[in-house]
């Protein structure tokens, strides 16, 4: 059995999470939300309201991690059985978000995505099988900002299957957002039973929630929606430059999350995720296709998995603007890294230039590094006792093992086999087929993949209360109407 690969001793790992713990004592987090505060202080916080620092006990940390849950499920539009658990040794992947822009081209242009990009990447992810949730990937630019994050969820729900890793962007429009998913699900009590979708919220480093997230935080732990920390400690400019200290304060962070979300609602469902980078002092940059980068992720998912708690990370992206030779191995190594600690969790297919742009080529070509890495996690399997010696004695010194049973048995269970995307044939049947490189391979595959999607199980009736919902908010911020859908 593959087991999780750590990066800290445990030693270590318990001296983090005490100084994380020490944090929220001294100094303590900032919390730009008077109800959050207020929430803190009925629980026994020491709470300042002028300064908006609240002091966080031990105590009440460890009463809070006691009510966690240590895993739950997503479910699917359907309803059906679940598709994604978060906790355990389960690894799932995701699609990044929020891009604003989308390569348009192969040669590196970019422009801002609309409506029908957005669904074109919705029914993509449908048919990838190694992609087992949505997310809200992209911000159309032909809808008003102020709709931009309920726009997306809209979108996805009139054409998605597969759970949804989503997020706000204001106040208000959360509460668009739950109706949105309440309609498609059918009612409050089966989204609570049977969730759809999970919010990211992200404090502000260093040890900070603002009133935004804040809010939507509490608001997800009352309504009983699973959401998703994702704190992003940026090593020597938000955050020390060392990369245990910056785990240090991502801890810190996600633990005092953790305290909001149990006081609100004990057993509320929430996610030790994030999404930190090394800073890069010559560019001023955040790469997240970093080593240091990764090495963050691998430390936090650690101390995350050693309190027990559901995991996720921003992995498996790149820093490139063209799908080229550093996209695909910064692509593949933080997938790879993130299979091996075990996060449950990685988002981030799909996605490119510091978490600005996506690509449906390189989304496709994700798949291909998911498989990948998927198979190096499950690692050396025993299929025979003894291993082989019985098996390379009975064939001697000339076998042909390419006609044999034993290989006939297991081939298929050994040896990853790739799509036509990878080219593992000659140089001759390379240059007989065009010569062409993975990248233009997966920009050829993407009618085919689209042609392979077959539409929701949502009634007309959910569909039309869908659109009703969303243009009621799009009204209330000055738009007459909606962008047309497709059938």
């Amino acid at each position: 059995m593959t087991t999780n690969y750590k990066m800290l001793d445990d030693e270590v790992v318990e001296q983090i999470i005490s100084e994380g713990i020490a944090l929220l004592l001294d100094p303590g987090i900032r919390i730009q939300n008077q109800e959050g505060l207020q929430l803190l202080a009925e629980a026994g916080a020491q709470v300042n309201f002028e300064t908006e620092v609240a002091k966080i006990s031990e105590d009440l940390v460890r009463q809070s991690l006691e009510t966690v849950p240590k895993t739950f499920h997503l479910y699917p539009v359907s309803g059906d059985d679940p598709m994604v658990q978060y906790g355990g040794d389960a690894i799932h992947f995701d699609p990044g978000s929020a891009g604003i822009m989308l390569l348009d081209d192969l040669e590196g242009n970019q422009r801002y995505p609309v409506t029908a990009d957005y669904v074109k990447w919705v029914k993509l992810v449908e048919v990838l099988p190694q992609l087992d949730a949505q997310s809200t990937s992209m911000v159309s630019s032909d809808v008003t900002e102020e709709i931009g994050d309920l726009y997306r969820l809209y979108l996805s729900l009139n054409y998605m299957n597969k759970p949804i890793v989503t997020g706000a962007f204001r106040k208000d429009t959360w509460w668009t957002m739950k109706e949105l998913l309440v309609a498609a699900r059918g009612s409050e009590e089966a989204l609570r039973e049977k969730p759809l979708a999970i919010f990211d919220v992200c404090p502000s480093p260093p040890l900070t929630w603002s009133d935004l997230t804040c809010q939507n935080l509490i608001d997800c732990a009352r309504a009983g929606i699973p959401s998703e920390m994702v704190s992003m400690p940026l090593a020597g400019a938000t955050a020390p430059v060392t990369i245990a200290a910056s785990i240090v304060q991502h801890t810190a962070e996600s633990l005092s999350g953790i305290v909001l979300s149990q006081i609100v609602n004990p057993g509320a469902p929430i996610v030790w995720g994030g999404s930190p980078s090394a800073f890069d002092m010559r560019k001023g940059t955040t790469p997240m296709g970093a080593a240091e980068t990764w090495l963050i992720d691998a430390g936090y998912v650690q101390v995350g998995k050693t309190l027990g708690m559901p995991t996720h990370v921003y992995m498996g992206m790149s820093d490139a603007k063209i799908v080229d030779v550093q996209c695909g191995f910064e692509s593949m190594g933080g997938a790879m890294a993130a299979v091996m600690i075990g996060a449950n969790m990685v988002s981030g297919a799909g996605m490119m230039d510091f978490e600005n742009c996506l690509s449906f080529e390189k989304l496709i070509l994700d798949t291909e590094i998911i498989d990948l890495a998927r198979r190096f996690r499950r690692g050396i399997e025993l299929r025979d006792d003894p291993i082989g010696e019985n098996l390379i004695r009975e064939m001697g010194h000339h076998a042909d093992y390419l006609s044999s049973k034993h290989t006939r048995k297991w081939y298929r269970k050994e040896l990853s086999l790739p799509t036509e995307l990878i080219d593992r044939g000659s140089w001759d049947a390379w240059k007989e087929g065009g010569s062409t490189t993975a990248t233009q391979r997966a920009h050829r595959k993407i009618q085919s993949l689209l042609d392979q999607y077959q539409p929701n199980a949502l009634s007309k009736e959910q569909h039309d209360a869908l659109r009703e919902i969303a243009l009621d908010a799009a009204v209330q911020f000055g738009m007459d109407s909606l962008p047309a859908l497709e059938d």
